[in-house]
């Protein structure tokens, strides 16, 4: 079993700890590393937080995939006012960041995965009105978590329920 193989099995943590372990390892890049520093020390805030509730397992990957949307956020915004500012260097930085934090984020469904999702959801629901639509897209985000975009959902959603 290749490396790839494994990865897919492991959860967002794991995964998160093992690219920080492989680029330790390497020390090629210092800002994946210094990125994924930053996530594992977000992520491990997150956990003592959990076990601190009571929660014995630390946060789930539902928490740890809006710690790094959060993260996400925070360094566009800071892009932008490195842009305005004429810091252009940070600007860069900030934008490789994000593009290493959005490497862990699962890909939102879109085209035919969105499409023979939304067909599986309304089949498996019975749903033959607009009404519902609501019902579909919640059940949508909760068998797909993270990869849902409530707009275009709602969008296939809609179309589907017009065919049948």
């Amino acid at each position: 079993m290749g490396r790839e193989d494994m990865t897919a099995c492991m959860g967002l943590k794991s995964r998160i700890l093992q690219a920080l372990k492989d680029e330790s390892a390497r020390t090629q890049n210092e800002t994946r590393l210094n990125t994924l520093r930053l996530v594992e020390c977000a992520i491990r805030d997150r956990d003592v937080c959990a076990r601190g509730r009571g929660e014995g397992e630390g946060c789930p990957d539902t928490d740890v995939q809006r710690v790094l949307l959060t993260m996400v956020a925070q360094r566009e915004e800071a892009a932008s006012e490195h842009e305005e500012e004429g810091r252009i260097a940070e600007a860069i930085r900030e934008r490789e960041e994000v593009e290493i934090i959005k490497a862990f984020l699962p890909q939102p469904l879109a085209g035919k995965a969105l499409d023979i999702a939304v067909r599986q959801v309304v089949e498996d629901l019975g749903a033959a009105k607009l009404k519902d639509l609501g019902r579909c897209v919640t059940e949508l985000k909760s068998r797909y978590p993270g990869q849902i975009e409530a707009a275009s959902a709602g969008k296939a959603v809609r179309t589907a329920l017009s065919k049948g």
